[in-house]
């Protein structure tokens, strides 16, 4: 029977695709740190109160990069070449969504606009991940090789969601709010079509490293299918909606370390 606990079970078991596997997350992490800090540096006068939260949501995507690295070394295992059929983060700024790398990596101020679009996009991203990571800490949180890191990176992830949450809605109540609404709408849409994608080539290649049948192959795909079809009709509204988190002011304090792992 395909469950997500078993076919990630799978994954987990085999060396080629527990490399692939954390070489695909390490990229993407070690991808959002730097763009982070770069946002941090360029974070516009009228904005700077954020810069030291976006260096420390930039401090923890690099801690994650690390992490995802230490794992594979723990098991002797090197990074390999990421597919670029299966990057997100490039995938998205390929499709428009977020700042674009060359405006990052000038050295002009970013506008308050721009800081809007920074967390839109990553209000619906980090949606995304804190999902995903909260459906491996369900399954695998007393792992003994991966419980561990499993924990950690899904707490920051909730971190990260609850200050944009918080963010939004504070340059909401500033006057940005239709343009937060219209940009979460975009990002959502797009986004959901990016991790269609991605998901359908990342499961290809484990496919094909861990020899797969068609029909398992075929089920794994209408399954992705199907995910997209409910997100395309509804589930994207999850995305765009903003509520005062419980946890308040949760990038405030300085980045948690991992001297376990990095």
């Amino acid at each position: 029977m395909l469950s997500a606990k078993s076919l990630f079970q799978e994954i987990l078991d085999d060396d080629r695709t527990f490399a692939l596997f954390c070489s695909i997350a390490a990229s993407g992490e070690s991808q959002g740190g730097w763009e982070n800090g770069r946002i941090a540096a360029l974070v516009p006068e009228s904005q700077r109160a954020l810069a030291p939260k976006i260096a420390r949501h930039g401090a923890d995507e690099d801690k994650h990069g690390r992490i995802f690295t230490a794992l594979m070394r723990k098991r002797g295992l090197q990074p390999v070449p990421v597919p670029p059929e299966t990057d997100y983060t490039m995938l998205l700024e390929k499709h428009g969504i977020g700042l674009a790398h060359d405006a990052l990596r000038s050295d002009r101020p970013l506008t308050e606009q721009d800081i809007v679009t920074y967390l839109a996009h990553s209000r619906v991203t980090e949606q995304r991940a804190s999902e995903q990571m909260e459906l491996l800490r369900r399954h695998f949180a007393d792992h003994p090789d991966i419980g561990r890191a499993v924990r950690m990176i899904s707490g920051d992830e909730d971190n990260h969601l609850a200050y944009c949450h918080e963010e939004l809605l504070r340059l909401a109540h500033a006057g940005h709010g239709r343009a937060i609404q219209r940009t979460l709408r975009a990002c959502a849409l797009a986004e959901i079509r990016v991790y269609r994608d991605v998901s359908l080539a990342v499961m290809h290649h484990m496919g094909r490293i861990l020899g797969w049948s068609r029909t398992k192959s075929a089920l794994l795909a209408a399954g992705i299918h199907a995910v997209y079809a409910y997100e395309r009709i509804a589930g994207w509204r999850r995305m765009v909606n903003l509520r005062m988190p419980r946890r308040r002011d949760a990038l405030g304090g300085p980045p948690t370390t991992a001297p376990e792992f990095a």
